[in-house]
């Protein structure tokens, strides 16, 4: 465990420098081959941990410490362990003897002492520590004070629930292929390995265990895919029909591309403008037995690769965002977002959305989605457009409210506006 927490403690701090946890872990991964499938789950599990219940762990440090820490692996030694004692079921004196073991690595002498020290002395004061977080909601909540804030003002009644969705750990969902059997096919083979799950909706089962893809049944065959059940909205909202023109922007790694082609025999374009994740996207439609027009192009642009010979039936901007609604996938997002990139994002939006407007035939729909819960990037942007273009009009979404997929058990948080040019 010792290791674990150590490279956990130095994913922390990448991260904490503006790294995205995702590439941190595959440098880890890279740089120590050596570690078992089963190190590297402990390793992940600790980084996204420590990340998901940060403020609070900090401000447990804070008042834990007399003096400010002159080596920060020291500290962040400290935040890893003292999550493992907060939020997981290790034996406590296992988690304090292996940080001990871990900070006599860094060639301090004080740092063994001292990370002992503060580790029994949070047991010893826990409920006294947890007492004094008091009405401080950055510590209570672990997210920045300007996001609790944007969430307080435009969801006054379910802003607490919000956050805490956000910091539990997400369900593992499977979309399952139509085509190929029934959900519920599905779910007796899954049964019958000892996999148990329940259904949503037409397509989703959500498994009461994360696993490993490579164990589900029919994974490397196409039968099913890993998609959170609020993505999987994204498809049936567009209405698509056999032979229609249909066009993905922004479609890497192609879950909902895929599903698409899952519903209807469709022409479809898929649009991205980075050669690795259009090579991503390829990959799960070989995998699914499927075929798109794969361009790697700015979907903002659509003049330097579209011929303006024909025009799209659907279009689905699944557009760049904060993805504040898929948190608890990404613990990172809460620390490398800042509030002044919401109007970066609402920029580069905006742009996809006036982009792609000309590609749409009369009587035709764009779906514009986003995996954000704040209004700046969802509706207000589409009340914007709606205002600029006379021959749009937005349609009603049936199964949320006003388009907004609130983030809860079930799902992660999504935006979506169907619009239809008249």
């Amino acid at each position: 465990m010792d290791k674990s927490q150590q490279l956990a403690a130095q994913a922390v701090g990448q991260v904490l420098a503006g790294r995205n946890l995702t590439v941190t872990l595959e440098g880890v991964w890279k740089t120590h081959p050596q570690l078992t499938s089963q190190q590297r789950g402990i390793t992940q599990d600790l980084s996204y941990g420590t990340l998901r219940h940060l403020s609070r762990l900090q401000a447990y440090l804070a008042q834990l410490l007399t003096r400010k820490l002159d080596d920060e692996r020291v500290q962040l030694l400290l935040l890893v362990a003292l999550y493992q004692l907060e939020f997981s079921n290790n034996a406590a004196h296992a988690v304090v003897d292996h940080a001990v073991k871990a900070a006599s690595h860094f060639n301090k002498p004080w740092a063994k002492g001292l990370v002992n020290a503060v580790l029994r002395n949070f047991l010893r004061r826990r409920e006294t520590l947890q007492a004094a977080l008091g009405t401080d909601e950055v510590a209570q909540y672990s997210y920045p004070g300007w996001w609790i804030t944007q969430l307080k003002n435009q969801y006054p009644a379910s802003w607490q629930a919000m956050l805490e969705a956000g910091n539990q750990r997400p369900p593992m969902t499977l979309r399952v292929n139509r085509r190929r059997l029934s959900v519920a096919s599905y779910q007796k083979e899954l049964a019958d390995v000892g996999i148990l799950s329940h259904a949503l909706g037409n397509s989703a089962l959500v498994l009461e265990q994360a696993l490993p893809v490579e164990k589900l049944p029919g994974f490397l065959e196409g039968v099913v895919s890993v998609q959170d059940y609020g993505a999987q909205f994204a498809a049936p909202l567009l209405d698509i029909q056999d032979g229609m023109r249909v066009l993905d922007a922004c479609c890497a790694p192609g879950g909902k591309t895929g599903h698409i082609l899952e519903l209807a025999d469709v022409l479809m374009t898929a649009v991205d403008n980075d050669a690795d994740r259009i090579s991503r996207t390829r990959s799960n439609l070989v995998r699914l037995g499927l075929a798109a027009d794969l361009v790697i192009a700015d979907a903002a642009n659509p003049f330097g690769w579209w011929d303006g010979e024909f025009k799209f039936d659907r279009i689905l901007a699944d557009v760049p965002c904060s993805a504040s609604g898929i948190v608890r996938r990404h613990v990172d997002i809460k620390w490398l977002r800042r509030e002044q990139d919401l109007r970066l994002f609402a920029v580069q939006q905006s742009a996809i959305l006036h982009g792609l407007w000309p590609l749409l035939a009369i009587g035709g729909k764009l779906l514009y989605a986003t995996c954000s819960v704040f209004a700046q990037e969802n509706q207000h942007q589409i009340d914007t457009f709606l205002q600029e273009q006379t021959n749009a009009r937005q349609l009603p979404v049936t199964g949320m409210t006003h388009g907004q997929l609130l983030p809860c058990t079930e799902h992660d948080g999504f935006f979506y506006a169907l619009l239809e040019k008249v």
